[in-house]
């Protein structure tokens, strides 16, 4: 589904830095993936890359045998609305607004309309255990509680890839082992999932795991 071949990425402060170095990767449709490697590694750069947030200075990235490395910057956010989500370790809820209606605002630019909208972040409330504080402000949630409405933001317009980047860094091992568990069905239930994370344990659910070090990857299973 997503493919990557010969991708580099190089970043110029003051002399060329390689972030990623002749990086090939292919991950299938269903795939659990964990990035792991040390700060500085690459791996939020190849997060980037994978979500269509960032273009290779060269190589090819494919999805569904489609060259995305040349797309217009319209193009490349035409894919991401339709084919992925994405949670951060921060969780970017708007205060003043509900849980429901920051679920709702990720699906904004999809073309939804206003009723379909609310259905879906109704049901992805519901899917992440929380339809009974869907009227809660951000603001009256625990860390755990804010993340998993970020998962709903996620995953309510029904992506098919869903991109995770230290999803677990603000939370204590409590709220990570429920977080944890979310992701793990979810991708029972067929949603390609890709995690950077930091955290052995939250990378050991992953079926592949991929070490970055100095812009190179390393994949055991």
């Amino acid at each position: 589904m997503l493919t990557l071949e010969g991708v580099e990425r190089v970043y110029h402060e003051g002399r060329p830095v390689h972030a990623l170095r002749a990086v090939d990767l292919h991950i299938d449709s269903g795939d659990y993936v964990s990035i792991t490697g040390p700060s500085g590694a690459g791996k939020s750069t190849l997060l980037n890359l994978l979500g269509l947030l960032d273009v290779p200075t060269a190589g090819s990235y494919r999805i569904r045998d489609m060259e995305t490395s040349t797309c217009s910057a319209a193009m490349r956010g035409a894919i991401r609305c339709r084919l992925f989500g994405f949670v951060f370790q921060a969780f970017h809820l708007l205060p003043g607004r509900t849980a429901l209606e920051n679920v709702e605002l990720g699906m904004l630019y999809g073309g939804y309309r206003r009723g379909r909208r609310r259905r879906l972040a109704v049901d992805a409330l519901e899917r992440v255990g929380l339809g009974r504080r869907a009227a809660a402000d951000p603001r009256q949630l625990s860390g755990g509680e804010k993340q998993r409405v970020a998962i709903a933001r996620a995953v309510a317009a029904q992506p098919q890839v869903l991109f995770c980047d230290e999803p677990t860094g603000n939370l204590d091992s409590t709220n990570t082992a429920i977080v944890v568990a979310m992701l793990r069905e979810l991708n029972a239930n067929g949603l390609t999932v890709v995690v950077v994370t930091h955290d052995a344990d939250v990378a050991a659910e992953a079926r592949r795991k991929i070490q970055v070090i100095d812009g190179l990857l390393n994949e055991s299973r």
